[in-house]
């Protein structure tokens, strides 16, 4: 959608992104940085002396490039560049940002430069920190269900970090309370990807090792096309209903 109004002839251009809040770095076509607003310049001061510069007044003039571990990757992201490209940037492992990129296109739609904003700067502690708060809080309720029994409803999605301390959590209450059956009810995903599918199996077989026996529960049709995969030995059911019938049934036998 092209630009519409016009800017009064009064404000300059370069004042009204210094007054924007965010810290706003300029470049040219060959990526040599040439502007900075005063936001920047109060960030990139504490980061100069990461690059062994000084303060962030040596930055002008330099290439983009000496401020990235893989320039030659930096330089084909941003060849293909058509629209605003964002992602999350370590900054010599001790402060991480959110990086967004937008090419500023001629008529002939070739990048005349390239606007680069820093949001969400944080060090690499707070980052850190920041992460763990959200694994507590995207923590599964243990629930008990029956003897000997605990449900686990999965829900969202799950990395390493979320999975290892899901299994860490369930083994330590496996062991403090003897648990025999653990049911995951699968309920809340979406597609059995091949991620989901990895950590399900770990989740399976680390419980074996102690004794517990895994249950799958609320399977649907769709999510039971995309499980053919995981181990055969694991019983499946469509409802919690049904798999906790059937730890009834082995308990009373």
């Amino acid at each position: 959608m092209p630009a519409i109004g016009k800017i009064p002839e009064n404000i300059h251009v370069l004042n009204a992104l210094d007054v924007i809040g965010e810290t706003i770095i300029i470049a040219d076509s060959s990526y040599i940085i040439r502007w900075m607003n005063s936001e920047a310049y109060r960030l990139l001061n504490q980061v100069a002396p990461m690059y062994g510069l000084s303060d962030c007044r040596e930055m002008i003039g330099e290439s983009m490039d000496a401020f990235h571990k893989n320039p030659q990757h930096q330089k084909t992201v941003m060849k293909k560049l058509a629209g605003t490209h964002r992602t999350r940037i370590s900054i010599r492992n001790q402060v991480m940002a959110d990086i967004v990129v937008t090419p500023i296109m001629s008529d002939s739609d070739e990048p005349e430069g390239y606007i680069v904003m820093l949001m969400d700067v944080t060090t690499q502690a707070a980052e850190q920190q920041k992460n763990e708060q959200l694994i507590k809080e995207l923590s599964i309720p243990i629930l008990n269900v029956w003897d000997k029994t605990i449900a686990l409803p999965l829900i969202g999605a799950f990395d390493k970090s979320r999975t290892d301390h899901l299994i860490a959590t369930v083994l330590m209450r496996c062991v403090e309370e003897k648990i025999e059956y653990v049911l995951i009810d699968l309920s809340g995903i979406k597609e059995f990807e091949d991620q989901i599918r990895h950590q399900i199996q770990m989740m399976t077989d680390t419980l074996d090792l102690i004794g517990a026996t895994c249950i799958l529960v609320g399977i649907s049709p769709k999510l039971a096309m995309s499980i053919v995969q995981l181990d055969s030995n694991t019983p499946i059911f469509s409802t919690t209903h049904e798999g906790l019938k059937h730890i009834i049934h082995l308990q009373n036998q």
